[in-house]
């Protein structure tokens, strides 16, 4: 029998909200396809929910903290309330153990909200996030965009075409399979109305 899985954390941009080149303005914010629905599944089981988020801007001096502050409340308005919120202010050489595809920041994610790494997956459109899963102990999903490196696909442990099948996937226990697929009837699939 497959332990449930008691948490997602999500990736920020690119997965939970489309990627945007002005990250520092809450207002260019808008969830990707399929975010509220995929979030109100898991809350619906009581599967609790959290965001990580590479933010090296900040490290550049092109954001502050208080920026990303922002931009993560507006966030949690949309789609929140998210359980925790995890952010790594560093550049790429900066040396951090935060940044995926180190563990750092999965792990702390997981301690603040009392979640075995076992019992967590990871959600994003990165290789970088699919390895910090795999090296913290967490199951990871990769759902590829199109700033996804075919070689990232190929590495990782699963994949999914979006993110609604990613989220159904997990349901019932950690993923299983490479690559995911959404197994409802064909006439649901196509359904746009979650209700």
């Amino acid at each position: 029998m497959r332990r449930p899985v008691k948490a997602v954390l999500f990736d920020r941009d690119g997965t939970l909200v489309d990627d945007v080149s002005d990250t520092a303005e809450p207002g260019r914010m808008r969830p990707v396809e399929g975010a509220r629905e995929a979030l109100a599944l898991l809350r619906g089981r009581g599967i609790r929910t959290g965001v990580v988020t590479h933010q090296p801007g900040v490290a550049r001096g092109l954001l502050t903290d208080a920026d990303v502050r922002r931009v993560d409340q507006r966030v949690d308005e949309l789609l929140g309330p998210f359980d925790v919120f995890a952010v790594c202010p560093h550049g790429p050489d900066d040396g951090c153990h935060c940044r995926m595809p180190r563990p750092g920041m999965v792990l702390w994610a997981a301690g603040r909200i009392c979640t075995r790494p076992a019992d967590l997956v990871v959600i994003g459109d990165t290789g970088a996030g699919a390895e910090a899963a795999h090296r913290a102990g967490c199951h990871g999903i990769l759902v590829p965009t199109g700033r996804t490196r075919p070689e990232e696909t190929a590495r990782a442990d699963h994949v999914a075409p979006d993110l609604l099948t990613a989220v159904r996937a997990l349901l019932d226990g950690p993923p299983q399979g490479r690559v995911l697929a959404d197994e409802r009837p064909i006439q649901e699939a196509f359904t746009t109305d979650p209700g």
